[in-house]
């Protein structure tokens, strides 16, 4: 269980409530580990880290229920102990990370083309809406599909659409075995091989081209692992590079130059931009240091068939929405937060 365990959603739907009545926006936040993905919000700050704790956990039925404000750490080392894990291996990007706040931000690591996103693993949460309410989506097992979707929809939704105070995540047993592998070549090399591996029955969890080597890791029984790993013929290397990348602490991301986020079909060639780039997600993620203008970047990123998101200072960090999405956006924000109070703009200035 969690070392502190403090429900505090009474006082987080009074705040609520009092800023519907007043129609004041409110600055909705966790740790505030992720506040340089987005744009600006101004309001009045609500914090959700009073309110934490393990709410109910069953290893066996690798289901667990968590308040919003709870650390990340607490919920990891609660699965670790039982050698169960989060699958979607969620960044942290900062040492006061909570729970809601990965669910809102929607961020997932190196393992996330294989295993799942973060939305994948949400069960239900317990929201409060911009009608004053607190609501219960979903639930805490699979088959439970009553508001299921409405729960999904609150990941990566950067605190638009409700307050989250409560989330239901299906959690996975740690792998039996685990290889971490690099083979020297280059980039176009390295994008066919994983094509080609992709095909294959390979227990393939992670890759990543650096820009020198093609980094592996391999996950699951010891059998399947070891074959794998002979039949690749790479490298050994230590485990730490995986949990340097998704945290952003390879020497790449060192660069002072904007950070970008471009998701892209994995047989993608690499793209032509100015800047640095590393290649994750066997290809579907690249990660672009470049000084080239937002236009640019989303022009050629555009042309591939992917988008681009800034982490950091831009005034629209997020890929710009067609018209027709961006009016279904607009409705859905209507719908669960007719007074717009909460985090207005964080997404886009017109939502």
């Amino acid at each position: 269980m969690s070392q502190t365990s403090f429900d505090a959603s009474a006082r987080l739907l009074e705040q609520v409530n009092d800023a519907l009545a007043r129609r004041e926006p409110l600055h909705i936040q966790g740790g505030g580990s992720k506040a340089n993905l987005g744009r600006a919000v101004t309001g009045e700050l609500l914090e959700t880290r009073e309110h934490r704790g393990i709410v109910t956990y069953d290893p066996t039925e690798l289901v667990v229920t968590v308040r919003a404000g709870t650390p990340l750490t607490e919920l990891e080392q609660a699965l670790d102990e039982q050698g169960q894990l989060l699958a979607c291996e969620p960044p942290h990007l900062g040492s006061n990370a909570t729970v809601g706040g990965m669910v809102a931000a929607g961020l997932s690591g190196p393992r996330r083309p294989w295993a799942g996103s973060v939305r994948d693993f949400v069960l239900g949460t317990r929201v409060i809406t911009g009608g004053g309410k607190h609501l219960r989506f979903g639930g805490e097992v699979m088959k439970n599909v009553a508001g299921y979707d409405l729960s999904r929809l609150m990941a990566g939704s950067f605190g638009c659409l409700g307050v989250l105070t409560e989330i239901s995540l299906k959690v996975l047993p740690k792998p039996r075995a685990v290889a971490n592998l690099r083979l020297a070549l280059d980039v176009t090399e390295a994008l066919r091989q994983l094509a080609e591996w992709g095909q294959q029955p390979l227990p393939i969890s992670a890759a990543c081209h650096d820009g020198e080597f093609l980094h592996l890791r391999l996950e699951g029984g010891e059998g399947s692992v070891a074959a794998a790993r002979d039949r690749l013929g790479c490298e050994p290397v230590e485990p730490g590079f995986w949990e340097d990348l998704k945290e952003q602490r390879l020497p790449f991301f060192s660069d002072s130059r904007p950070l970008w986020r471009i998701s892209l079909p994995n047989d993608t060639p690499a793209l032509d931009l100015s800047g640095a780039q590393l290649v994750d997600w066997g290809g579907a993620q690249r990660w672009l240091k470049s000084g080239a203008c937002a236009e640019e970047i989303r022009a050629v990123v555009s042309r591939n068939g992917g988008h681009a998101t800034c982490f950091d200072s831009c005034d629209r960090p997020f890929q710009p929405l067609p018209a027709a999405l961006l009016r279904y956006h607009r409705q859905l924000k209507a719908q669960l937060d007719p007074q717009g109070i909460f985090n207005p703009g964080r997404m886009y200035a017109e939502v």
